[in-house]
């Protein structure tokens, strides 16, 4: 698990523009003192897939509307529940440098949001070669929030993982996360080759978001 500066910079907005020499340095330093202090955890479970409905979709006890995650799942029967926070002491961090600099924390903002990316691809990969073993390949995560999948099937999703009392993560009121380096996902596992498990962009209608990957 390490931060991507290419990464950081793009959440940052360097897209086709260089970075001066201080923003590289603050990146860097940012980047030693949040891998410090990232407690990273994840957990996941394996769940049939059912489809009752057009657009519908049945997992673990949860029924799920939504047109683009039922697409996004075309040709899997199985999938995986995922979640992964880098922890409580990561969003403390981001806290202290929001009082101090301002410049900073954005910075700092843009290397955890890199630093929980790395850390899901890495346990994605894992899990991609124990799906391998079985003939299988993964679909890119989904999560909550993405497409017309609403971001209130959060709490389903935490409460079917046990998320609060096996790693600690829980959510406000507004359904976002808490820790808020974290993520929630649906992996899809089709038996069809697939070109890149982790090309999220690639699975996204936002064609003009400022962060999308090319």
């Amino acid at each position: 698990m390490k931060i991507d500066q290419r990464e950081a910079l793009r959440y940052l907005g360097y897209k086709g523009s260089e970075p001066d020499a201080e923003i590289l340095h603050t990146i860097a330093d940012c980047a030693r003192e949040l891998e410090e202090s990232a407690t990273p955890h994840h957990i996941l479970q394996a769940v049939e897939l059912s489809r009752p409905n057009a657009d519908t979709l049945e997992f673990a006890g949860m029924i799920v509307h939504s047109r683009d995650l039922f697409q996004h799942l075309s040709g899997c029967e199985e999938a995986v529940l995922f979640a992964a926070t880098l922890g409580a002491p990561v969003d403390l961090r981001l806290e202290r440098c929001a009082k101090v600099s301002m410049i900073r924390a954005v910075v700092m903002q843009a290397c955890a949001a890199s630093l929980i990316e790395s850390y899901c691809d890495e346990c994605q990969e894992s899990i991609a070669q124990e799906a391998a073993s079985r003939g299988l390949y993964l679909r890119p995560r989904y999560s909550p929030g993405y497409g017309d999948f609403d971001i209130s099937y959060q709490r389903e999703f935490l409460t079917v993982l046990d998320c609060p009392k096996r790693i600690g993560l829980t959510m406000t009121d507004s359904f976002m996360l808490a820790p808020s380096k974290s993520v929630t996902a649906v992996i899809g596992l089709t038996a069809e080759a697939q070109s890149c498990h982790i090309a999220k962009c690639m699975t996204c209608k936002a064609k003009s978001c400022p962060f999308r990957k090319d």
